[in-house]
């Protein structure tokens, strides 16, 4: 499902652009002064918190204007507790992207947006392994693993839209592609989730983000 909505939005950004191509003004295209910046928050991460899901997680995002060019950058927490066929597996950690977003939307006098963005992810995170093995000396006991200050890195392509709902009050979503997930200081087990990227056994993988922003004007 998200991979059907980023490549549709994809799409979309490379469409729009060609059709005005013609009414562009160069001075769009340029870096400009900011004139706002817009804080938000994650309303999916909200909703599973209420859920009581395995996952409890919150996160803060943050861009502003220079154009049709955003600095955006997001901040996180992310913990999970999750019960195996032999065991339990816990992690908690932080992490934060930053990136620019490109606006294909250029003469919106209301800086409504469909975009197009990348971003660079850093998490750093602790991973816990507790699970019974089977030995025919000894039976059954309990085993532990760790991986205490592991660190990973990745990059996202991202697509999505922020539309006004009223006066500073914003909406929209944000779709990733999450790729080349890279670990270190994993020694004791290998990583099985990166806070902030997913599994670790996927190569490509797929995130969704639906946001509540509030924009703060900027004076000139």
């Amino acid at each position: 499902m998200l991979k059907y909505v980023l490549i549709s939005s994809l799409m979309l950004v490379l469409v729009l652009p060609l059709r005005a191509q013609d009414n562009l003004n160069d001075s769009t295209r340029r870096i400009q002064k900011p004139t706002g910046i817009r804080l938000g928050t994650d309303l999916i991460a909200i909703g599973k918190n209420l859920a009581n899901s395995p996952l409890s997680s919150w996160e803060i995002n943050a861009d502003v204007d220079f154009g049709r060019y955003y600095v955006a950058f997001d901040y996180g927490s992310w913990a999970r507790e999750e019960v195996l066929s032999n065991g339990v597996y816990k992690n908690d950690g932080r992490y934060f992207r930053l990136g620019v977003d490109i606006n294909f939307l250029l003469k919106d006098p209301d800086k409504n947006m469909i975009f197009l963005g990348f971003r660079y992810g850093r998490s750093n995170f602790n991973e816990q392994l507790d699970y019974q093995s089977t030995t025919i000396n000894f039976g059954d006991f309990q085993q532990q693993a760790t991986n205490a200050g592991a660190t990973a890195g990745w990059g996202e392509m991202t697509t999505g839209l922020r539309v006004k709902i009223w006066k500073h009050l914003w909406m929209g979503y944000t779709a990733r592609m999450k790729i080349f997930p890279g670990i270190k200081n994993n020694t004791g087990f290998e990583t099985y989730e990166i806070p902030g990227f997913g599994l670790t056994y996927k190569n490509i993988y797929w995130g969704f983000n639906y946001q509540v922003f509030w924009r703060i004007p900027l004076k000139g």
